[in-house]
């Protein structure tokens, strides 16, 4: 069994953060108006040790013959949670029956603590059964968050008023995909969560609302997945219907529907330059309360959002982007898109419709495995992402 040990400083040269930075797992995400730094060293060190890690994780051959381990760390900080560490330790392997040229099965445990009592840890992994005919897909995380609540809808979020409070948040996610053609599987998915406001400055924000719910349901996906390569595709289609129910019967607290509907589209217009596109979806019907609706804004779409700053029962959202390499390892990204929040679709308005825009470097850490720093703007905020692979 082979060990690393991997401690990137991310912001270690940044002179000035006027921010708030949350630490999802592998994602680093500051909401800032303006940042100063040296991005120079950083890359430097990224290409000496994040290159190595990357490079070791993709052998496929140690994760054959046993257990790949490994552990990678990095420090970060903001005005609200101060210093924070985050930690996670992944794991590679095969089952047996499993040939060489399969993707490895995964487990990844991951934690972060900060100065002022934020935390979250998990575990995460999926694991690939021969021929891969059956997979399935796991995560188990809790996390005490602090953020600020805005209220529900279109015309709460555009107002400068909110709620500050801790999101106190359990989660435990199974998927279950069987393989059901060249590109395309059919899964049964079940969820259980628990979603807890703690300590709201202003509690009238919530209008009568509990501070708890519980959701436990369970649903069909199916997907369509084409992509040549997953975390960096240049050509190819991934489509995705997802319908979950959540019933008291299971143990909810409201009984409600969400749909989930993804597609994604990808074409090399020539060579080191891909447009990319993306157009997701998220439909609730029923009760559903605070916690649980759709939220704008996250590493991956509608950047530049304070997440959950907006939020409904219905999010649809889009974004088109081209993805151009410059210079050997070098690469630049600008991205266009706009999303909407709404009740229910007699109450959807285009003139409600939220605009995100922005530009990214990119830096290859290894062949089709990039660094990613983005600079996204939406209605009158905006944010900076760290992060590894794209967006979508």
């Amino acid at each position: 069994m082979r060990h690393q040990l991997i401690i990137v400083f991310f912001f270690i040269g940044l002179s000035t953060l006027n921010a708030q930075i949350e630490s999802k797992q592998d994602t680093l995400y500051v909401q800032n108006k303006e940042s100063k730094g040296l991005i120079t060293p950083l890359i430097a060190y990224v290409e000496k040790t994040a290159f190595q890690y990357l490079e070791s994780s993709n052998d496929k051959t140690s994760a054959i013959k046993g257990f790949d381990f490994s552990i990678m760390g990095g420090p970060y900080y903001s005005n609200e949670t101060k210093v924070g560490m985050g930690l996670i330790a992944s794991g590679l392997y095969r089952l047996s029956g499993c040939s060489e040229d399969m993707a490895p099965s995964s487990v990844s445990l991951f934690s972060n603590i900060t100065t002022v009592g934020a935390y979250s840890f998990g575990v995460k992994g999926t694991t690939f059964f021969p021929e891969m005919r059956y997979w399935i897909n796991a995560n188990v995380s809790f996390s005490d968050t602090p953020l600020r609540y805005w209220g529900v809808g279109y015309n709460a979020g555009s107002k400068e008023d909110y709620s500050t409070y801790n999101n106190m948040q359990k989660n435990i996610e199974v998927d279950f995909f069987k393989k059901i053609g060249k590109y395309s599987a059919l899964g049964i998915t079940s969820n259980a969560m628990e979603v807890t406001g703690l300590n709201f400055s202003d509690t009238n924000i919530l209008g009568g609302e509990s501070r708890k719910s519980t959701g436990v349901g369970v649903g069909l996906m199916l997907s369509y997945d084409s992509r040549d390569f997953i975390p960096n595709p240049y050509k190819g289609m991934y489509a995705m219907m997802s319908n979950t129910y959540y019933s008291g019967l299971l143990g909810s607290t409201h009984n409600f529907n969400r749909t989930d509907l993804i597609f994604r589209y990808y074409k090399q217009l020539r060579k080191g330059s891909i447009l990319a596109f993306d157009l997701d979806s998220t439909l609730n019907t029923g009760s559903i309360d605070w916690g649980t609706m759709a939220l704008v804004g996250n590493p991956n779409q509608m950047r530049g959002y304070y997440q959950g700053r907006y939020r409904d029962k219905k999010l649809i959202d889009s974004q088109v982007e081209l993805r151009q390499h410059v210079y050997k390892r070098s690469g630049v990204v600008v991205w266009a898109g706009a999303g909407n929040v709404f009740s229910k679709f007699s109450t959807f308005h285009l003139c409600q419709t939220l605009p995100t825009y922005g530009t990214g470097y990119r830096f290859e850490l290894k062949e089709r495995v990039n660094f990613r720093l983005d600079y996204g703007r939406g209605k009158g905020e905006s944010a900076f992402y760290i992060n590894i692979n794209e967006a979508f």
